[in-house]
């Protein structure tokens, strides 16, 4: 069997380039990132989001405020009545204050994913994967004064971010949804929205969805269960999914099976809010309790369950090497053999 590793998007922010936030130091710690996973083994590699860190929103590493600050219609300043209505919210409740309030009609404003994209494909010769923030997580975390209805927002971001992908030409364009997980309840609107993102990729991209329950500050946000969400998932018009178990547990495991067979499956092995480093040994035995249940051919990728960001690069750079290892691992007692040289995709 072929199965490969990657990681989710985000990597700790190296602390000179918070002292020394230039354009230089962004693509030196961007190498930096890329070449610490390649030294892992790391098939499918990320940029580490570095370029969407914000010091004044480290509980979610910029993939919010990121996106929306950039966008057109979209302001940060709200009165205190606003403030007000907005913890009145329970769906937000996590958060002390919005992403922005909708004053307009939502546009692309200065947001050029393209350009963060060509950044990073000219530092790698790795199949690169590049992540964009589900349209209806960003609704989600949005006052909304302007359309007063909540799919039209939705839809309007999804506008958005269907225009930026368009032009994007990596390996993998991942989508990241983090609060459908709690709210099924408004799962078709999370899908019609996803899936007109996923529309846009150019033709040839791989398209995956990124689904857990949450990172804010290394917290878990949204308490719910994977078979809530199988129709949610079904509906998705993806290649595969990159799916939180490491920190959930595998007991639900069994539910992916009713996931629609077209859909590859990525299945999370590390867990990123523990600081403790899996060893190789963990890694491949939960490998096989995975393969076990869903079986080889539904199996594409093991990665973390979610972005590194909150953790120390020592543990992160660790988590990553024995992914790749425990993969290894697994792959080299699967076949009968010996654990396959690091690095290096075992094919059967």
């Amino acid at each position: 069997m072929t199965l490969l590793t990657t990681v989710v998007g985000s990597y700790p922010m190296p602390e000179w380039l918070k002292l020394f936030p230039t354009r230089q130091s962004l693509i030196d710690a961007i190498m930096v990132v890329l070449k610490t996973q390649e030294l892992a083994g790391i098939d499918v590699v990320t940029d580490g989001e570095l370029a969407r860190f914000d010091i004044n929103h480290p509980e979610t590493n910029g993939m919010i405020e990121y996106f929306v600050r950039r966008m057109s219609g979209i302001d940060h300043e709200l009165t205190r009545t606003e403030l007000e209505e907005y913890r009145r919210q329970q769906t937000t409740a996590y958060r002390l204050r919005p992403a922005g309030i909708v004053r307009g009609p939502v546009g692309e404003g200065a947001l050029h994913l393209n350009e963060d994209f060509a950044l990073v494909r000219r530092l790698t010769h790795k199949p690169v994967k590049f992540t964009v923030t589900s349209p209806f997580m960003l609704a989600q975390v949005l006052m909304d004064a302007y359309y007063h209805d909540r799919q039209q927002l939705t839809m309007a971001i999804a506008h958005v971010l269907a225009n930026q992908v368009r032009g994007i030409h990596p390996d993998v364009v991942q989508i990241d949804e983090a609060n459908v997980t709690g709210h099924p309840e408004l799962a078709d609107l999370a899908s019609e929205a996803i899936n007109f993102v996923l529309a846009a990729v150019p033709e040839g991209v791989e398209k995956g969805v990124h689904l857990c329950f949450g990172n804010y500050g290394g917290q878990r946000i949204q308490q719910g269960t994977w078979d809530r969400l199988v129709p949610f998932l079904n509906s998705l018009n993806c290649d595969h999914l990159v799916l939180e178990f490491a920190r959930h547990g595998y007991d639900e495991l069994h539910v992916v099976r009713e996931i629609r067979p077209e859909i590859r499956l990525g299945i999370g092995v590390i867990d990123i809010k523990d600081n403790s480093v899996e060893t190789p040994e963990e890694v491949a035995r939960r490998i096989e309790r995975v393969v076990e249940v869903v079986g080889e051919e539904r199996l594409k990728y093991v990665h973390p369950d979610c972005g590194f960001w909150m953790l120390p690069r020592s543990v992160a750079d660790r988590k990553m090497r024995n992914l790749v290892l425990g993969r290894d691992l697994f792959l080299g007692q699967y076949r009968g053999g010996s654990p396959s040289e690091p690095g290096v995709v075992s094919r059967s």
